[in-house]
């Protein structure tokens, strides 16, 4: 029987979105074990997410608490480490990596590690998520390195409401670092949002406008469980609101080309100039078509952003003659293990034990 679901209104606004993505097409001979990185409902993964450091100079409300201990260095996965799951990864399919955090900047030369995945045969796009504190800094150097694309974390324009989401000062800096990956030559640049009731109602417009003035893509992610924080759904600022100030108030949204497997879904202005894309983890989840794993800092292998069970790979990674089969294998019987979905809009759903900050984002 299937668990008692949540209403997930409001309904999406003006027909710009049509039904739900469907399932991915696959062949029931596929579904074995022992195939490359395809799960038990067919989706094949090949987008890994590696979360390079634990620490983060923000305390963002909906991502972390306030007072936090970070894990020691030791325990952190080296470069060569990374590099030497990639490299696995690889061999099974994934052909892209972005790196995340925490915050992946504060990790000591991170341009050192993006040019020893940049040269693993198959890995063909590299990325990066950032708040954006010390991207000025480092931007340069990280494109030189071979970074392309770049998402920062940006949830408003106004120093005050920053201060109130992040607990941190230092809007000025993302705007600069900003400013930094577009000299450098980032393209695309994404600014990501989370709606919050209570701020989005203030920031999406002025985000909307600035995106579009920079040649930036906007998307704006659902307020989601995973902070420290107890969750409550009404703080939930629906993708199709945003959709709806995003029309009326900076132009009309048509639907963009969208790759099926991507979280968000995408609209162009209609009269030219700009992208925005919602994530509508609450209102429309994508899990039917999701092609993602994840690596944590610690050397722990998700499924699922969602997930409640892990698999530990350092291990594997730090034993005196690493065993290339046994890290397939364990890559193989995680991601055949995948759930068909996480379930936030069911009562029964769990909210996992590591908050964002330890996961990856």
């Amino acid at each position: 029987m299937k668990n008692e679901e949540i209403s997930t209104e409001p309904r999406w606004p003006l027909g710009l979105l049509g039904e739900s993505p469907a399932a991915p097409v696959f062949h029931s001979s596929l579904l074995t074990p022992h195939s490359s990185l395809i799960d038990s409902h067919g989706r094949r993964h090949n987008n890994l997410r590696v979360s390079v450091t634990d620490r983060c100079n923000l305390r963002c409300t909906y991502c972390m608490p306030e007072d936090v201990t970070f894990r020691d260095r030791s325990e952190l996965l080296s470069f060569e480490e990374i590099t030497q799951f990639v490299r696995v990864a690889a061999t099974l399919g994934v052909n892209k990596v972005r790196l995340t955090g925490g915050e992946p900047l504060m990790r000591k030369e991170l341009h050192k590690l993006v040019r020893m995945i940049a040269v693993v045969p198959g890995i063909a796009d590299i990325g990066v998520t950032t708040n954006g504190i010390l991207l000025a800094e480092q931007a340069q150097a990280l494109f030189d390195a071979g970074i392309r694309r770049m998402n920062v974390s940006l949830d408003t324009l106004d120093p005050g409401r920053f201060r109130e989401l992040t607990r941190r000062d230092g809007v000025e800096k993302v705007l600069a670092g900003l400013d930094a990956a577009k000299r450098a030559g980032f393209a695309p640049i994404k600014v990501n949002a989370v709606a919050i009731r209570g701020f989005a109602e203030h920031d999406v417009v002025p985000l909307a406008r600035y995106c579009r003035d920079n040649g930036f893509e906007l998307r704006f992610i659902e307020y989601m469980p995973i902070g420290a924080d107890v969750w409550e759904r009404e703080k939930v600022f629906f993708a199709s609101e945003i959709l709806d100030l995003i029309g009326n108030e900076v132009g009309a949204l048509v639907p963009a080309n969208t790759d099926p497997s991507a979280p968000a879904l995408d609209f162009n202005y209609r009269d030219g100039g700009g992208t925005v894309g919602v994530i509508a983890s609450v209102s429309r989840p994508f899990c039917r078509s999701c092609n993602r794993i994840r690596l944590t800092a610690d050397g722990k292998l998700r499924n699922c952003l969602f997930a409640l069970d892990e698999t530990d790979v350092k291990g594997l990674l730090r034993s005196a003659s690493i065993n290339e089969e046994a890290i397939g294998n364990a890559l193989r019987e995680s991601v055949w293990a995948k759930w068909e979905g996480h379930e936030i809009n069911a009562k029964t759903f769990v909210k996992p034990d590591r908050t964002m900050h330890a996961i990856g984002g």
